[in-house]
């Protein structure tokens, strides 16, 4: 009789890593262990923290395995590369070793669960070096449960190491964290899955298109396990030839509704570009072809954000960009401001979670994308209330939507002398600001022409007209004549306020109530201010 068929293994366990040398993206913690391993110093309580599918559970037997293996001739003792061929490597893997213990803490909460484990650790291990107690989401243990394992997890026997393994630490006690060994493993980068990837591929005898495989990563968004469970799923619904199955990238968007990044750089085109009608057809165009709207935006948010790291300066280039990306990002690097890009992406942000929640996601996506076309181009509330304030003389509402667009803040012409000074005070001039108000007596005020006649000389570097002339060019974008005045001029802003303050003392001197406090005091006079109150007063 023929034995029967093995049952097919889904990737993700048919790939578990057997060995430290296969988990992937977590070279720091495997250092540290190395170290702690060859030099004895060996925690009693270890907790792998991170995302799915990064490797915690996996790591928690690696460790295992590297605690209890015996080498080839039994002679062996703790490595951190264990030989997988002796008995408790073996056992290990398969699951069925005495004394390394998994608990699921997510089906095993109370503190019953708990006190089976503080009975037991009283015992040796029956045939291993070490008793190992694995416990998966380890979060999920209630408060008591928590409690009753704080002692015997600060001073376990020394024959007892326990394993923790959870996505969300911060649901763990701070007494718990505190004892144990923390290793955060890190999502895995998406380079690194494709390249992943590609063995696993070549292992099973099927054929792979890189783009596909660097699509897959990218959804996989770290986690080892879920892009396998998405290579398992993209081998099934690839077309069988006449040789291995081809997975293709074009497969694997239409599988996961995902849009291509040529269409997606298309509708940030439309968006900015303000072509309403073209734009919500490109969008139905997508949705028809199976592309969800929570995609699309997502699409968009990421698109934005590469732009913004171009903009930034930062190398963003990946072998698997094409180069019409790369001339897209920049040309759009080169045109968007920073604060326009800033907008976009928090409108964007904003419709994607619109969607997300929506009961009619492609028609939120329309009015969402609507919403960032017009409103993207508008200057910021800052800007909008300083216009009205200053009456926006001249400024339309294309050059300021332009402006917008470029990230160029709209600097309009002052309207007065004192304005002026307060224009150059407020963009770093201030001591052209400061000579213009104490020594500057105006003589014509007509922008973009000032004629004003000193009183004192100036003292800073270069001659002082041109000086102005230049720093108000640089502010305003005009260029200005800035000259001596010929005919009469008025006092300089110092003297007018000085003025102004004589005449209002006058006027307070003269009020029936300083009168008569100078009759009743005649040596009292009248302070500009208060001083400090002095304890010697």
């Amino acid at each position: 009789m023929s034995d029967s068929p093995q049952p097919y293994r889904v990737l993700a366990r048919k790939y578990r890593p057997r060995n430290f040398r296969e988990l992937i993206g977590q070279d720091a913690m495997v250092q540290t262990l190395g170290n702690a391993i060859r030099r004895g110093r060996l925690a009693h309580a270890f907790l792998m923290t991170g995302v799915r599918g990064v490797g915690k559970t996996s790591t928690a037997r690696l460790i295992a395995k590297a605690l209890n293996c015996v080498g080839p001739d039994g002679q062996g003792g703790p490595t951190i590369d264990p030989c997988g061929v002796c008995e408790p490597c073996t056992a290990i893997a398969e699951g069925r070793h005495i004394d390394v213990v998994e608990m699921d803490a997510a089906s095993h909460t109370g503190v019953d669960d708990v006190r089976e484990i503080i009975e037991a650790v009283r015992y040796a291990a029956v045939s291993a070096r070490y008793k190992i107690y694995i416990i998966d989401e380890v979060h999920m243990l209630s408060k008591n449960a928590f409690n009753a394992l704080l002692k015997t997890l600060e001073e376990p026997p020394a024959h007892v190491k326990f394993l923790f393994a959870t996505t969300e630490v911060n649901k763990v006690p701070v007494t718990v964290l505190s004892r144990c060994q923390r290793f955060d493993l890190r999502r895995i980068p998406a380079e690194l899955l494709a390249a992943h990837f590609a063995h696993v591929v070549e292992a099973e005898s099927v054929a792979a298109e890189p783009d596909a495989l660097a699509l897959i990563a990218q959804a996989a968004e770290g986690s080892a396990r879920d892009g396998l469970s998405i290579l398992d799923q993209a081998i099934a619904h690839a077309e069988m030839g006449e040789g291995a199955p081809l997975v293709t990238a074009a497969q694997v968007r239409d599988m996961l509704g995902l849009s291509d990044r040529g269409s997606t750089r298309r509708l940030l085109a439309l968006l900015l570009e303000g072509h309403t009608g073209a734009l919500l057809g490109a969008v139905r165009d997508q949705y028809a072809l199976g592309v969800e709207p929570l995609s699309l935006m997502r699409g968009l948010l990421e698109l934005v954000h590469a732009v913004t790291l171009v903009k930034a300066g930062r190398d963003i280039s990946n072998p698997g960009q094409s180069a019409e990306e790369r001339e897209a990002l920049a040309e759009w690097a080169s045109q968007l401001g920073f604060a326009p890009l800033h907008r976009l992406w928090q409108l964007l942000l904003k419709g994607h979670d619109e969607v997300a929640n929506a009961v009619l996601p492609i028609e939120s996506c329309e009015m969402a994308l609507l919403r960032v076309m017009h409103a993207a181009t508008m200057p910021d509330p800052g800007e909008i209330a300083r216009l009205l304030r200053e009456g926006a003389p001249g400024a339309s509402v294309p050059a300021l939507q332009a402006s917008a667009a470029s990230g160029k803040s709209v600097s309009q012409l002052p309207t007065s002398f004192e304005d002026l000074i307060e224009l150059l005070y407020t963009r770093g001039r201030g001591q052209l600001s400061q000579h213009l108000k104490d020594c500057a007596g105006l003589s014509q005020f007509a922008p973009p022409l000032l004629e004003i006649r000193l009183t004192h000389p100036w003292h800073g570097e270069g001659d002082f007209f041109r000086e102005v002339a230049r720093a108000l060019k640089d502010i305003t974008g005009v260029t200005w004549q800035v000259r001596q005045g010929e005919g009469p001029v008025a006092p300089t802003l110092m003297a007018q306020e000085e003025q102004q303050r004589e005449d209002i003392r006058a006027q307070i001197m003269e009020t029936p109530v300083v009168k008569a406090a100078l009759a009743a005091f005649p040596d009292a006079e009248l302070s500009d201010e208060l001083e400090p109150w002095s304890a010697e007063r």
